[in-house]
């Protein structure tokens, strides 16, 4: 099956996310806020983006159910998700970041997948914001158990709820089902695309964590 094949290909890289300061700190709830912060004001910036990549992947599908799961996914990135980024960005005064590096190339990575690539590799391009995040979010949860009182209880709880488990399965059944029928060209392109997503996953947790700059802002004055 095409997950279990991605997901053996990336489980040093999800040992690397599951091992990274932010995620261990997140857990512990000794996180520092103004890490956190700027990870929820880039996370905001990114689900704008990953939104309009399932709306378009919406659009691009063959199959109706498959099409309803999409759009409804969409709906979720903007509404429910953002509810708890708005909570924190209200708690924590966050608001007004530029994207990062790492969120505006993660973002565009994702938007130009959706709108030049088959349909079978936007699926795949998209899947690991579904999978890791209800992977890591599974495993705080068993970590730390009462979520009452813990700093980050709801954004681990909200990637632990069975009903995003539930959207984690169809995402990836889609996949597979698409990867069934693939010639060996584009299963590779869905893999690689699920594998470019997934270093992009890492890669902007590390980004919260570092407080990531443009190193060219200096010389600039927007």
């Amino acid at each position: 099956m095409f997950c279990d094949d991605v997901w053996q290909r990336t489980a040093e890289l999800m040992r690397a996310i599951h091992e990274h300061p932010f995620i261990t700190a997140l857990g512990d709830g000794t996180l520092d806020p103004g890490r956190f912060g700027f990870y929820i004001a880039q996370d905001a910036r990114y689900l704008e983006a990953f939104s309009k990549a399932l709306a378009t992947a919406s659009a691009r599908a063959t199959d109706p159910g498959e099409a309803a799961f999409w759009a409804r996914s969409a709906h979720t990135a903007l509404a429910a998700e953002r509810m708890l980024h708005a909570g924190y960005v209200e708690e924590l005064g966050v608001e007004g970041f530029d994207a990062s590096p790492t969120c505006l190339a993660y973002a565009s990575y994702l938007q130009a997948t959706a709108l030049t690539a088959p349909y079978p590799v936007i699926a795949a391009a998209v899947l690991p914001c579904f999978w890791i995040y209800q992977d890591v979010g599974t495993a705080l949860l068993a970590r730390v158990g009462d979520t009452g009182g813990h700093p980050y209880g709801k954004w681990i709880s909200t990637y632990a709820d069975p009903g995003f488990a539930a959207s984690v399965e169809q995402a990836k059944a889609i996949a597979d089902r698409l990867a069934a029928t693939a010639g060996p060209g584009l299963r590779a392109a869905m893999a690689q695309a699920y594998c470019r997503a997934a270093a992009y996953e890492w890669m902007f947790w590390d980004s919260a964590w570092h407080r990531e700059t443009w190193p060219t802002q200096q010389w600039l004055s927007v």
